[in-house]
């Protein structure tokens, strides 16, 4: 029965997961911008970097750390308004942004003219999940949820898995779709534009995580 209940409790972590990581966010408009800007490379670097900073809020969940944060109104304020100045930070650069136009060859996915550094790319992922507040909420829902006194260490690592591939893979899938050659090519040619957008929308996620409550 004990096996049963671990199995049922998997299953549920992981339809849990997916639906974090397809839902809209920060982490999903960082990924497309870098990878219609920047290319294949810099999207897929920038999803393993959030899968990392998934294990930042998988160790302070398992330690106890993510209900004093959210019990914490200073914790959660610093939280929250260093990741909405990062998004705004990155949304006021991207909507200013002066990068010359793509230059798209359809043999080479990779081909743009602006690149960033693979390590950058995985930083810009990384922080942007790492100071996410509503990745906090939720791994205190899970953690609350699922996880007690009795569960062991290593099922709550099996969690952090879970959740850590579910949002590799979800995201390595966008990046891989944006930076296809043939919606490069067509991003090329409204290029300016869809920058604006995307620094618009980046900006507006920064101002609403700014305002995000721990309720």
């Amino acid at each position: 029965m004990m096996e049963i209940a671990y199995l049922a409790d998997l299953v549920s972590v992981s339809v849990i997961a997916v639906l974090m990581a397809i839902s809209p966010g920060a982490d999903f408009v960082m990924v497309t911008r870098n990878s219609l800007t920047h290319g294949r490379s810099a999207g897929l670097f920038s999803s393993l970097g959030i899968s990392v900073a998934i294990w930042i809020h998988v160790f302070y969940s398992i330690a106890g750390l993510a209900f004093i944060i959210s019990q914490s109104i200073v914790l959660f304020s610093i939280i929250k308004y260093l990741g909405a100045f990062y998004l705004l930070y990155i949304g006021w650069k991207t909507f200013h942004s002066k990068s010359s136009p793509l230059d798209i060859d359809l043999d080479n996915e990779n081909a743009t003219a602006k690149r960033i550094s693979n390590m950058d790319a995985f930083k810009i992922g990384f922080i942007t999940n790492a100071l996410n507040p509503k990745t906090t909420l939720f791994f205190l829902s899970i953690f609350t949820q699922f996880v007690n006194q009795q569960t062991s260490l290593w099922l709550q690592i099996v969690y952090g898995i879970i959740i850590s591939f579910a949002h590799l893979a979800w995201f390595s899938f966008v990046s891989l779709f944006f930076s296809h050659p043939l919606l490069l090519k067509k991003f090329s040619l409204h290029k300016a534009k869809i920058e604006k957008v995307i620094g618009c929308i980046l900006i507006a996620l920064g101002l609403k995580v700014a305002t995000m409550s721990q309720k």
